[in-house]
C-alpha cells in the first residue's frame, strides 16, 4: 500500500509559478516511480510529468516541456512539481500518482495509486 498526500496549488496569474508536493508513505518511496497528472472540467485526465525511482530520468508531455520541472526528494518521500509560466490552459485538477513497476508511463490506468487531487486555477 502506498498513500499520497497532496500540498500546493491555489491561484496564480497567468505567468506566475506554483509548487505541488506529494509525500509518499508506505511501501520504500525509492523503489517506484511518480508521475502527476491533470484534469480539466469535462476532460479526461492527462499525463503531465513523469520521474523514475532514482530521479535519474524525467519524461513531459509536450503542453508543459520547459515550463514544469518534476523532481523527487528520496529522503523525504516526495515529488515535486515546480510549475513557471503558469497559463490559463494549465487550470485543472492536479494529481499525483505512483508506479510499482517503476517505469516512465503516460496511461493514467498503468499507475497504482493516487493522491486526492490539488486545484490549480490560473487567471488571465
Amino acid at each position: 500500500q502506498v498513500q499520497l498526500v497532496q500540498s500546493g496549488g491555489g491561484l496564480v496569474q497567468a505567468g506566475g509559478s506554483l509548487r505541488l508536493s506529494c509525500a509518499a508513505s508506505g511501501r520504500t518511496f525509492s523503489s517506484y516511480a511518480m508521475g502527476w497528472f491533470r484534469q480539466a472540467p469535462g476532460k479526461e485526465r492527462e499525463f503531465v510529468a513523469a520521474i523514475s525511482w532514482n530521479g535519474g530520468s524525467t519524461y513531459y508531455a509536450h503542453s508543459v516541456k520547459g515550463r514544469f520541472t518534476i523532481s523527487r526528494d528520496n529522503a523525504k518521500n516526495t515529488v515535486y512539481l515546480q510549475m513557471d509560466s503558469l497559463k490559463p490552459e494549465d487550470t485543472a485538477v492536479y494529481y499525483c500518482a505512483a508506479d510499482l513497476t517503476s517505469s516512465l508511463r503516460v496511461v493514467p490506468n498503468e499507475y497504482d495509486y493516487w493522491g486526492p487531487g490539488t486545484q490549480v486555477t490560473v487567471s488571465s
